[in-house]
């Protein structure tokens, strides 16, 4: 893939370095399951903020200030293997169902239909639903 991108001139080398840098990124947050050391995670976390800071692309340099940024929840994250994606999720789902149900002139009905989507018998088939 690398050989190819190369042979595509500076659109190709931006894709390559963008690739790198959420590669850098995945390895980051893949030390959750590992149990490293802070000396591996600050290792990690220095090649995927060098990679994106030394890189020409603005998108790419954003994602390190970005992920600088939020060091502290994603440290947190990388130290406990908790976060709030579970929460977030179910909200989303809310956020969806109150726009197709906009325009329902039964404010009862509306919170119902929610309460029914985010159940936990019904999240199973969250994932396929289609709106």
């Amino acid at each position: 893939m690398w050989n190819t991108l190369l042979g595509e001139g500076k659109i190709g080398q931006q894709l390559l370095t963008a690739w790198i840098a959420k590669e850098n990124l995945r390895t980051l947050l893949a030390l959750t399951r590992t149990g490293a050391d802070r000396h591996r995670v600050g290792h990690a976390r220095w090649k995927f903020l060098t990679w994106c800071a030394d890189s020409d692309i603005p998108e790419v340099r954003q994602l390190a200030i970005t992920g600088d940024r939020w060091w502290p929840e994603i440290d947190a994250f990388i130290g406990t293997g908790h976060s709030n994606a579970r929460s977030e999720g179910i909200n989303r789902v809310i956020k969806l169902v109150a726009r197709h149900a906009f325009g329902f002139r039964n404010a009862d009905n509306q919170r119902l239909r929610t309460r029914c989507v985010t159940t936990r018998r019904a999240s199973g088939h969250l994932r396929t639903a289609q709106p």
